[in-house]
């Protein structure tokens, strides 16, 4: 039966792979016939020429058909994805028109609310510091759940979107704590949520080639916000309800890089004046360009960073903080080492245009060699 059911799971990855790749070049088709295409416009963007966008929408198609093939369709996965498609809607609709901010952030409460009343909400989570005080569990009422789920689907939804500023970087992000998710919901032997996991990850990965610099077609809001609703609701449904396995720490810092983003974002903007809501040049992804690094070298770091807080969340979870906080400092160590390393062997003038230069086609890097 264990057999049978790491199957299953490895076809939905399988299956979400295989369709969200096939999906991607007839969704760049499509962008390009409703105009749907991101035209570079303010320093914020790096890009150089008109790409594409609606990618998440083959993102989104290779996960609903792996779901409709392999998982159980219960009232929760139900609400799970009837939020997706309002989600996924009112990204199509942002892609192609820009949607007002304020409207498009009650289509995400509407589609978190769906999911709440299907039953999928933080009820309770294990206390992390029961050795000093409070019982083992922190246990919430019915409208305080509601109110901690909304949030924080909503706010995992826009940390996601914001991260969305590199080729490669939101989506492949997702993709790796989506795996870290994987491993956990298989360890707490949850086998539809595993499903809906691997079904994520499938689908991420595979439209990620399209997406890596230089790409080919953007994911836009449709993507981001879609990969953000799932996470969000993958980790309260998988995770969060596990109380004697998971603490409220172990889904933090899966998607701790996306959080801690936009948090600081928050902060960063709040402090110098302006609207908390107001888009900047000031996330970690636009300093470390800024610092020299290509955007290649920068999706890695990042890449990396979030590889290192999925591993210590899964060791967390299995072994406790201690050797969870054991690996993340060693590993950051060699992170801040080769980061130190590479900025000084690096020649700055080599990177002055590398904005640029990462966007030349396969094709023009051809010509340039003749």
């Amino acid at each position: 039966m264990i057999f049978d059911n790491n199957i299953y799971v490895l076809l939905a990855l399988v299956v979400a792979f295989l369709v969200a790749f096939s999906a991607t070049p007839m969704v760049i088709s499509l962008a390009h016939k409703v105009n749907a295409i991101d035209v570079p416009k303010d320093a914020r963007r790096v890009h150089k020429k008109p790409i594409p966008l609606m990618g998440g929408l083959a993102i989104f198609y290779g996960f609903i058909v792996s779901v409709a093939c392999f998982a159980t369709i219960d009232i929760e996965v139900m609400g799970i994805l009837i939020g997706c498609a309002i989600i996924v809607t009112t990204g199509v609709i942002d892609d192609i028109t820009e949607m007002k901010p304020i409207v498009k952030l009650v289509c995400q409460i509407l589609a978190a609310a769906v999911v709440v009343y299907c039953g999928v909400r933080i009820e309770h989570f294990a206390n992390p510091f029961s050795a000093w005080f409070g019982g083992p569990y922190i246990v919430m009422n019915y409208w305080v759940s509601c109110v901690v789920t909304m949030f924080w689907i909503v706010g995992i939804c826009n940390a996601v979107n914001l991260l969305d500023g590199l080729d490669g970087l939101a989506v492949g992000v997702s993709s790796i704590s989506s795996i870290a998710l994987l491993a956990l919901t298989l360890i707490s032997d949850n086998l539809n949520v595993a499903i809906l996991t691997a079904a994520v990850a499938g689908a991420g990965f595979g439209f990620l080639p399209y997406n890596f610099n230089p790409a080919k077609i953007f994911m836009g809001d449709t993507g981001a916000l879609f990969l953000g609703f799932i996470l969000a609701c993958i980790s309260v449904q998988g995770m969060l309800k596990m109380s004697a396995v998971i603490t409220f720490a172990v889904p933090i810092l899966i998607l701790g890089l996306p959080i801690f983003d936009t948090m600081f974002a928050i902060i960063r903007r709040v402090l110098t004046g302006h609207s908390p809501m107001q888009a900047d040049r000031g996330h970690l992804h636009h300093r470390l360009l800024d610092m020299g690094f290509s955007q290649r070298r920068v999706v890695t770091i990042l890449y990396t960073l979030t590889a290192v807080l999925c591993m210590t969340a899964v060791v967390i979870s299995i072994k406790g903080y201690g050797r969870g906080l054991i690996l993340i400092c060693s590993v950051l160590l060699i992170i801040l080492v080769s980061i130190k390393v590479m900025g000084e062997l690096h020649d700055p003038g080599e990177y002055i245009n590398y904005n640029a230069d990462e966007q030349l086609t396969e094709e023009d890097n051809y010509n340039e060699e003749d």
